[in-house]
């Protein structure tokens, strides 16, 4: 009924292909729809079809908090693609959200807050495409972080070894086609980014928080700080991270039009295999990398890199 109502004409060989059913089904629900009163008139002969006399028959849509959010979650989704239209998206969510109830409000705009896409670009097959094939965990999570942000999961990294973690959900967000869950661990006193593939039963936790949300951002900001790894990127740079970084770096954008930006990573210096990860990985960013700092310890192998790249 909503499909005709939104239409002036239509065809039962619309109605076949929208809906995938047979002509006899289609004949039989579009009379049972007439019967209840619609306004239809039949146009006979070839390019006939139906007309909608009244085109507003059905009261206005009313929608579930679930439907709100997956149509919310997908403009934020999009927000970075080159759309058309994208000077109406504030219009649109705006009305999206002026609809909702005051507890719908709510839970839109902090998923506003919590959720992050990177790379949502699907004119550029490089980049990531996101699908419906999510982890069966993300909902659950959304679901709760809207309402809690301090949970209890279960983070089970090898079969069979589960962890019960006593976290902080700050980010839910897909990063090189992986959903991931940025947390504050209060048991090891970190920040985390766990896969959300591989965690299960998550739930408000009951235990009292350590910290209040404010002081855990500030937790995080005065850790950033602190990054022994700080680099500046051009518009090579920026590109080049789109493509491919490592989970959980967030590049801040820094100059008109996108043109340089920023990140900080605090790196292990004693993990031989992280930092050779990430030695090739910013040689792979381009000659715009500034380092504004870096440890000794991947600037010895970054040199070495260069050294044996040997041309004869």
């Amino acid at each position: 009924m909503r499909y005709i109502n939104n239409r002036a004409h239509f065809t039962i060989a619309e109605i076949q292909r929208e809906f995938k059913i047979s002509r006899a089904t289609a004949i039989r629900d579009v009379n049972e729809i007439q019967a209840m009163g619609f306004p239809l008139t039949t146009e006979l002969g070839r390019g006939g079809g139906y007309n909608v006399l009244q085109n507003q028959y059905l009261p206005a849509a009313r929608f579930t908090t679930e439907e709100l959010k997956a149509i919310f979650i997908s403009f934020i989704a999009s927000k970075n693609s080159q759309l058309p239209y994208l000077q109406n998206r504030r219009s649109i969510t705006e009305k999206l959200i002026g609809i909702a109830s005051q507890t719908q409000q709510d839970e839109l705009i902090e998923l506003n807050n919590i959720l992050l896409f990177e790379n949502t670009n699907p004119a550029n097959p490089n980049l990531l495409e996101l699908d419906d094939a999510a982890p069966p965990e993300l909902n659950q999570l959304i679901s709760l972080a809207v309402r809690d942000k301090h949970l209890r999961v279960t983070y089970e990294l090898s079969l069979g070894w589960p962890q019960l973690l006593d976290v902080f959900l700050l980010h839910i967000f897909n990063s090189n086609a992986q959903w991931l869950v940025e947390v504050y661990d209060f048991d090891t006193d970190e920040f985390r980014y766990l896969p959300v593939e591989m965690l299960r039963d998550s739930a408000i936790s009951e235990r009292e928080m350590k910290w209040s949300e404010q002081e855990i951002v500030n937790k995080k900001r005065l850790r950033a700080r602190e990054s022994n790894l700080v680099v500046k990127l051009d518009a090579t740079g920026i590109q080049r991270f789109k493509r491919m970084h490592p989970p959980g770096i967030i590049l801040s954008l820094t100059g008109m039009f996108q043109s340089s930006g920023n990140f900080n990573v605090q790196l292990d210096v004693t993990d031989d295999e992280a930092l050779a990860y990430y030695a090739d990985w910013l040689l792979f960013l381009g000659r715009g990398v500034e380092f504004v700092r870096i440890p000794k310890e991947l600037r010895v192998i970054m040199e070495e890199r260069l050294a044996n790249l040997n041309f004869h």
